[in-house]
């Protein structure tokens, strides 16, 4: 570390720092686009550009604590380390390739905080991860650990190929007879289909985006036009589902309004969900409809009470001025020109208050027929309105793979701020390619179910049982063990912990829900919907089968259809058996495409993940 830079006054670092700590590299040492590409390389790594995080000052706290120089400093090696990674993802990047890549103004003095930078990077997974060609032997540790990893998802996996880089032994214990998790692809002949996990939420800021460099993922951008069905087959016209899905996202709005503004998420101690908040506020609105009604039948009825005393007051003037008109001529015919003048004064201002009371009945007719043309609706929501509505609810049970009431009001949506930015795409050649690549060069034993673990001080003993459940349990022994489940398993019970997971992770455990989502995969002879479109979506009758087959995905060169259940009915429907449900898809589908135009599938795959 450069002495100088760790004791440079204020006044140094304000005015008298040297211009090359703060200058980006020069063309002649760095591409043209070096600025935009350290930005660029934090920002795919989701690190700031230009601040520590927490993380980062807890390894660094000298660096974090010290003058800013320092810390500009660090930003750049760590910035230009990952450029460097990103780059070129599929080798190693190793300390001694990535020297010569980093400016000399910085490196000087600084060779420490360079590699231990260098270190940090790779021990958090944020370099070197994936399926990438090693450019150095695994290290020779004095003593290898061995790890026993349980369960081969993708998070098991892209663990175990970290430790295994770092020089342990590493042992994968898999219950299924696959590796993935909740990856899994169908394949048969040309047919293709993902039965779990499908797309790819963006690429921003996504290490998927690394992933599909280093592996043959065949990325499509997933087309957002979704025309809408009635549950008779007919098209939804365009204004009126944007009409409904506009009212949806304001409802929405109004939920996190509740909650994140006036505090209202719990009530008699209970968490409030998200779909009995929604309820809540569409009863608050048909309440708000049936009291604007109560107002627009007030108004009419107070214009009426005034019309009809305009009335009153007009037959009255009517009188009096037919009696002013008498004594007006009468006047005339006597002579008497004090009373004729008199009499014809009075007549004028009569006439005068006539005319007064004409154009205020004149007005009040405007306004009743104004409020008798334009009557508000004496319903929120219509029937198909209602429909419309609990599609857009399926769509985002969909996205959380939960019914709605299940749904936490004031958690639901907060990893908003952490999305990955982009398009949506899908693996049109099967998801389960990433997870096949990554178990390469792993000792992984499928189909052996962990059901106890013991943990000492002195290490780890696993026992599972293999696919003859008569067998007696096979042990492995480990230095650790490291638990990438799911959590539908850990909640429960299967697995038995000795001595049993610590209270502040139990209590985690029973506290954190999980959702369901099913598909019915039908692979046909040939394209009978648009095949320009990604989605079709189908509106059920009633809110509660409102998840049923209520998405259709074209994303397959094959002509397949994937049929989504969300909610409700994701759960529900794994009581029937297979042709049944696979009965239920094309029913729908031939509701709107007609029975004639929709074939049996030649396979067909309905999925059960609860």
């Amino acid at each position: 570390m450069d002495e100088h830079l760790a004791h440079l006054t204020d006044e140094e670092v304000d005015h008298g720092l040297p211009a090359s700590i703060f200058h980006e590299p020069s063309p002649g040492e760095e591409s043209s686009g070096e600025v935009e590409g350290l930005e660029g390389a934090a920002a795919a790594s989701r690190r700031p550009y230009q601040s520590m995080v927490e993380q980062e000052k807890h390894f660094f706290p000298e660096v974090a604590q010290g003058p800013l120089p320092l810390q500009k400093i660090f930003l750049y090696f760590r910035n230009r380390l990952l450029m460097l990674w990103l780059e070129r993802p599929q080798q190693e990047l190793t300390f001694e390739s990535a020297v010569p890549h980093i400016d000399s103004h910085y490196a000087n003095g600084n060779s420490q905080l360079l590699r231990r930078v260098f270190v940090y990077l790779e021990r958090c997974g944020l370099i070197n991860f994936g399926v990438y060609r090693s450019m150095k032997p695994v290290p020779e540790l004095k003593r290898k650990p061995r790890i026993l990893v349980v369960g081969a998802g993708v998070s098991g996996l892209a663990a175990a190929r970290q430790l295994q880089s770092f020089g342990m032994e590493v042992v994968i214990l898999e219950g299924r007879n696959r590796v993935g998790g909740r990856i899994g692809t169908f394949r048969k002949g040309s047919f293709v289909a993902d039965l779990g996990a499908m797309v790819v939420t963006g690429l921003g800021g996504n290490p998927i985006a690394v992933l599909a460099k280093q592996i043959n993922l065949d990325l499509a951008k997933i087309r957002q036009k979704c025309p809408l069905y009635d549950c008779a087959g007919d098209q939804i016209t365009k204004d009126v589902d944007e009409m409904v899905e506009k009212e949806f996202n304001r409802l929405l709005e109004t939920t996190s309004f509740l909650s994140h503004s006036l505090g209202f998420n719990y009530v008699d101690q209970q968490p409030l969900s998200l779909g009995n908040t929604l309820e809540l506020v569409i009863q608050l609105q048909e309440r708000r409809v049936k009291e604007k009604q109560i107002e627009h039948l007030e108004k009419i009825t107070k214009l009426q009470a005034a019309l009809k005393n305009t009335q009153q007051q007009m037959r009255e003037l009517q009188v009096r001025i037919t009696s002013a008109r008498y004594r007006f001529v009468d006047s005339d015919d006597t002579g008497d020109k004090f009373e004729n003048r008199s009499a014809h004064h009075d007549l004028l201002a009569l006439f005068k208050m006539y005319d007064k009371q004409l154009e205020k009945h004149q007005g009040l007719e405007i306004q009743l027929q104004q409020l008798e043309e334009f009557v508000p609706s004496d319903i929120y929501l219509t029937v198909k309105d209602r429909q419309i509505f609990d599609w857009h609810c399926a769509n985002l049970e969909f996205a959380n793979a939960t019914p709605l009431s299940t749904l936490s009001l004031r958690n639901w949506d907060q990893d908003d701020d952490f999305e990955f930015t982009g398009s949506h795409l899908t693996v049109r050649n099967g998801y389960s390619i990433l997870p096949s690549k990554l178990a390469e060069g792993l000792d992984i034993r499928t189909r052996t179910a962990v059901r106890q673990v013991t943990y000492t001080d002195r290490g780890v003993e696993v026992l599972a049982s293999g696919p003859d459940l008569s067998s007696p349990p096979q042990k492995f022994c480990g230095d650790a063990v490291l638990i990438t489940l799911p959590l539908g398993v850990l909640k429960s019970g299967a697995v038995q912990f000795t001595p049993p997971l610590p209270d502040w992770k139990a209590r985690a455990i029973r506290r954190m829900g999980f959702g369901n989502l099913n598909k019915v995969v039908l692979c046909f002879d040939k394209v009978f919907w648009d095949p320009q479109i990604n989605l079709f979506g189908h509106v059920a009758q009633t809110t509660k089968s409102r998840g049923e087959f209520f998405l259709f995905w074209n994303l397959y060169k094959a002509p397949v259809l994937l049929a989504l259940i969300a909610g409700e009915a994701a759960t529900s429907i794994e009581l029937f058996p297979d042709d049944v449900i696979i009965g239920k898809a094309l029913s729908v589908l031939k509701s709107i495409f007609g029975d004639n135009h929709v074939p049996e599938p030649k396979e067909a795959v309905v999925t059960r993940w609860r």
